[in-house]
């Protein structure tokens, strides 16, 4: 199909999918006819790609204006829990995630999505993996519908691993992977063993060292809600983490997060990275990556537990403030949609497409011939991101890579810092602990006072 007829084609998609207003094919609207709706994205490669592809749905949707505000994880998180939790107004469609939906939904601020969703024709969010449906409902009902979802696993060089002579196990231990990053930097001078978020945030460097400190049988605290992040166990995995960073890890890492990290893989700079599945977009596209084909996948490292994958989905939801919400649903419907994946097929190429969000997308042809490699290991670690397998101490909080609490945002940003400022050796490991502790403790004794005074 030339891009001409693909464009038509989608565009004559998008007006049936979302009930397009009367009069697409060369009618135009004037602006007071129009609706204008602000959309709030987080800059990572897949909301790129959609913020590229919107103009399908302007031209299918002549009577609303999309604006998007696309920013960095970190500021987009702020920028957005600012606005919704106050009930700010500035946004129609926000960015968010299984960590704010179900609090969001609870505390009154996310628009109640399956009667929209219900309404919407062959929309299906039964269509969605299990896992992710049910970490974006409230008592069945969805407040927030997912753009992609993700676990974690290990990528790595297979040409690097044969040359030095190394073999990933089917499931990896850190000690593994401390002892294959040793041997390619030794190997390499221009490969780093292993390249890991530094960068400082509850979504940067504490997503993947959260799943270390679980599965090394730390925990951040107690069931009665002592902190322990001076624990043995927490500090040995904290240890570990910032140890491999410094020995075997990027230069600059104390700055580095998932972007970064993301590119120097891509380069051929690092011999391994463990991250979000959803890297596999920046892995395997052949346009920025000097690495396609050369990748094996293994599941997330472990130490004391039978997985250590993360469950996460970036997803779009409605805030109650918004005075657009009909017009809303109907972008997000056309992001989110199972028609979505295959215009980005078309357009961007198959291994563009967002990966672990519906269940047909993997049953695509095309899909399933670029995704052979990865597809399997990505549902695979989603299945298995379950506490039960993934920590190995009683928690009275809900999450791996995260807590799901309303404090963890700001606590998580506090001892993140803390972390980075070890990784940049400004600061020992027990000093950052020790402070982190303190912050733990104040959020602790909250909980406690309150159970208390039941």
């Amino acid at each position: 199909m030339t891009r001409a007829v693909v464009r038509c084609a989608w565009s004559l998609i998008g007006a049936a999918t979302l009930t397009a207003c009367a009069g697409f094919g060369g009618f135009s609207l004037d602006s007071s006819e129009r609706t204008t709706i602000v959309v709030a994205v987080v800059s990572n490669p897949q909301m790129n790609d959609a913020v590229a592809l919107s103009h399908y749905f302007q031209e299918a949707n002549p009577d609303i204006d999309v604006q998007f505000v696309s920013l960095p994880e970190n500021e987009a998180r702020a920028k957005i829990t600012a606005s919704v939790a106050t009930g700010g107004g500035e946004f129609d469609v926000v960015m968010i995630s299984n960590y704010e939906t179900a609090m969001w939904a609870e505390n009154g601020w996310l628009v109640n999505l399956q009667p929209y969703a219900d309404a919407t024709d062959n929309y299906d969010t039964g269509d969605f993996i299990e896992p992710v449906r049910e970490s974006l409902s409230v008592d069945g009902d969805m407040y927030s519908v997912p753009f992609y979802g993700e676990s974690s696993f290990l990528v790595y060089r297979t040409d690097l691993f044969d040359e030095a002579g190394l073999e990933m196990p089917e499931q990896p231990t850190w000690e593994d992977v401390r002892e294959f990053a040793a041997t390619i930097d030794a190997e390499y001078d221009d490969v780093d063993g292993i390249c890991l978020r530094g960068l400082a945030g509850w979504g940067e460097n504490l997503a993947p060292l959260n799943t270390v400190i679980h599965t090394f049988g730390g925990r951040w605290f107690d069931k009665d809600w002592n902190a322990q992040l001076t624990s043995p166990e927490v500090s040995r995995a904290v240890e570990f983490y910032v140890d491999l960073l410094r020995d075997h890890g990027q230069a600059g890492a104390a700055t580095s997060g998932y972007a970064d990290c993301g590119t120097r893989y891509a380069q051929g700079r690092a011999g391994m990275w463990y991250d979000a599945t959803a890297m596999v977009n920046i892995v395997e596209n052949p346009t920025d990556s000097n690495v396609v084909g050369d990748n094996g996948y293994a599941p997330a490292p472990v130490m004391e537990t039978e997985s250590a994958g993360w469950l996460y989905a970036w997803s779009l939801g409605i805030p109650a403030s918004s005075e657009h919400p009909e017009e809303a649903w109907r972008f997000i419907a056309w992001m989110t949609d199972k028609e979505y994946p295959h215009l980005v097929g078309a357009e961007l190429g198959w291994d563009q497409v967002p990966p672990g969000s519906r269940t047909s997308t993997y049953a695509i042809p095309e899909y399933a011939e670029v995704a052979e490699a990865y597809a399997e290991p990505t549902l695979r670690a989603m299945e298995r991101a379950d506490q039960d397998l993934t920590i190995a101490a009683p928690v009275p909080y809900d999450g791996i890579q995260f807590l799901a609490i309303p404090e963890f945002q700001d606590l998580g940003t506090r001892v993140a810092q803390q972390v980075s400022a070890a990784v940049a050796d400004q600061i020992s490991v027990g000093e950052a602990l020790e402070q982190a502790q303190r912050f733990a403790e104040t959020v602790g004794e909250s909980y406690q006072s309150e159970e208390e005074g039941r």
